[in-house]
């Protein structure tokens, strides 16, 4: 497998309503099956590519980073929060059929993504179809225990986010941090991620966060909405949770409350034995098998 990302096939930059940009990027087969992607929060999809790789010989992918990450120039810290990135997601699935053809598509998002297309689909109907959402951060309600463990876990994250070193003199020392912290990441990894989620500022020449840290600590930090939790149980369309492994003793609560939604709304679930939250970068193939044989399951491929 190469850890290079390979040329997209195309791109197209998408203005959003406030004036952001997304860039869409398409890889893979035009004649195949279409999926979109996107990725947690504080990443970048091009940093997925040990999953997505795997993907590219049978699918038509779409790819893109969500508002103010990867790709995408930085816009304004107000307009960074979930309602603004539901009205993205609507923005972008419009567009992909706008400029590549209109087909079925599949969502396929993990962690930030996750919880907003779900929060996306709940609110305008169905979009992407199936769902497969690895490791969603869903904020459960007061009656379940495993709220207050997430609750102290996103305050955490939120806290260490917000601590985070903006700027860098080399991509490598970024992929040094996630060597420290990641150890299930297979080791090319690590620089792979760096390179996805900074970009190099000539002024200071220096490489910076594309999505700067109080961006990041935001977002986790205003992740408080039980009702997309209860919005589970009447959702329009095929949904798949995949999970990193909940027993681990690595865990965090989003594997737990991925398990726990499962059994509440009888939600088609998967989890991927010792692997974190990070599970489509640890174990990409498993992945992969995992959301195929829903997608099979569903009719969406043969």
């Amino acid at each position: 497998m190469t850890f290079t990302i390979p040329t997209p096939l195309s791109t197209v930059d998408i203005a959003m309503e406030d004036g952001a940009v997304i860039r869409l990027r398409r890889h893979g087969n035009p004649d195949g099956p279409r999926l979109a992607l996107s990725h947690g929060n504080g990443l970048a999809i091009d940093g997925y590519l040990p999953f997505w790789e795997l993907l590219r010989e049978r699918y038509d992918l779409i790819l893109f980073d969500f508002r103010n990450h990867g790709q995408n120039p930085l816009h304004r810290f107000e307009h960074h929060h979930w309602p603004r990135f539901i009205l993205d997601l609507e923005r972008v699935f419009a567009a992909i059929a706008d400029h590549f053809g209109a087909k079925p598509i599949a969502g396929v998002f993990h962690s930030l993504s996750a919880v907003t297309a779900t929060m996306q689909t709940q609110r305008y109907g169905p979009r992407w179809s199936p769902l497969v959402l690895f490791d969603p951060p869903f904020y459960p309600p007061e009656r379940l225990h495993a709220r207050m463990a997430e609750f102290s876990d996103a305050q955490a994250i939120a806290e260490r986010a917000a601590k985070r070193k903006n700027a860098f003199a080399d991509p490598q020392e970024l992929a040094a941090s996630f060597a420290r912290r990641m150890k299930k990441w297979p080791p090319q990894a690590y620089e792979l991620m760096a390179r996805a989620t900074l970009r190099y500022d000539p002024a200071s020449r220096e490489w910076v966060l594309a999505c700067p840290r109080e961006f990041e600590a935001h977002v986790f930090g205003s992740n408080r909405d039980p009702a997309t939790w209860e919005g589970l149980g009447a959702m329009p369309v095929p949904v798949k949770l995949i999970g990193g492994d909940p027993d681990d003793e690595e865990a965090t609560p989003p594997s737990r409350i991925a398990r726990e939604a499962a059994r509440e709304f009888n939600l088609e679930y998967e989890t991927i034995p010792h692997t974190s939250h990070f599970l489509q970068i640890e174990r990409p193939r498993e992945c992969v098998a995992a959301m195929e044989s829903y997608l099979r399951d569903q009719g969406f491929i043969s």
